[in-house]
């Protein structure tokens, strides 16, 4: 059963997987990183409000995504946003407020996604990204995606911060992961659907690595940019690419 009119063929409403699907993911995830720590760190809200206020913004994001019956750009990438700001405060509430251990939360975290995968497959009989085309499917969609973005927070601080990897080398070692991946996919006929999903996951890590490589202070073994010059690059990069993807649409309409 779909949700399309009667007599239309059913209409994806999640994007096709393209470079700039990649672009803006891994932008968004870096922004997530960096837009976390401004909100709770430089505006003094503290976790707690934050995770608290950034929910809510999810929260409303998410419905506004519901109500789409196709892909339209601006909601599904705000939802992309929030929910990789979200992902990286609940993993940080976990840690910070919680005083819960990055292997624990990265196994914890691997659990749920693995039954959010198998439940899902056990209802729909397909984890396809190509055919997203109910509510049922969409919800279970953006589950994955929240565990996926948590998942990759967990095991990316787990790397630079409990192992002492560093975030250069942290990001530099998921490139590598994800350069594997495409490998497998492109040349030995690696399953399309494990390997977007397997993607997904490391470009959180990926592009947290670096987002924290350019803000943190030097001290910490940054750049020193900081919160702000970062977190507006990211999201300029993001409007831009969106904006572009939109009036395409709106061209091939």
């Amino acid at each position: 059963m779909t949700d399309a009119p009667d007599g239309l063929a059913p209409v994806n409403r999640v994007p096709e997987v393209t470079a700039g699907f990649w672009l803006i993911k891994l932008t968004a995830v870096t922004m997530g990183e960096t837009a976390a720590d401004f909100l709770a760190v430089n505006l003094g809200l503290g976790l707690a409000a934050t995770t608290v206020l950034m929910t809510a913004v999810l929260v409303a994001a998410i419905l506004w995504q519901f109500r789409q019956r196709r892909y339209v750009p601006a909601s599904y990438w705000t939802s992309v946003v929030l929910i990789s700001v979200v992902g990286t405060l609940v993993t940080d509430n976990m840690t910070d407020a919680l005083g819960v251990p990055l292997l624990s939360s990265t196994i914890g975290f691997t659990l749920l996604l693995g039954l959010t995968f198998a439940v899902w497959w056990l209802v729909e009989r397909s984890l396809s990204i190509h055919a997203v085309f109910t509510l049922r499917r969409e919800v279970f969609y953006w589950l994955a995606i929240l565990f996926t973005f948590a998942l990759g927070t967990a095991f990316g601080d787990l790397i630079s911060e409990a192992f002492g990897v560093g975030f250069a080398a942290t990001g530099v070692l998921f490139g590598l992961v994800i350069a594997s991946l495409a490998t497998g996919y492109f040349a030995l006929g690696l399953d399309g659907i494990w390997a977007f999903w397997l993607c997904y996951i490391f470009t959180r890590p990926l592009g947290a690595s670096f987002g924290d490589l350019l803000a943190q202070p030097a001290d910490y073994g940054g750049l020193g940019l900081g919160t702000v010059v970062t977190s507006l690059a990211f999201l300029a990069i993001i409007a831009g690419t969106v904006g572009t993807m939109t009036l395409r649409r709106r061209i091939r309409a």
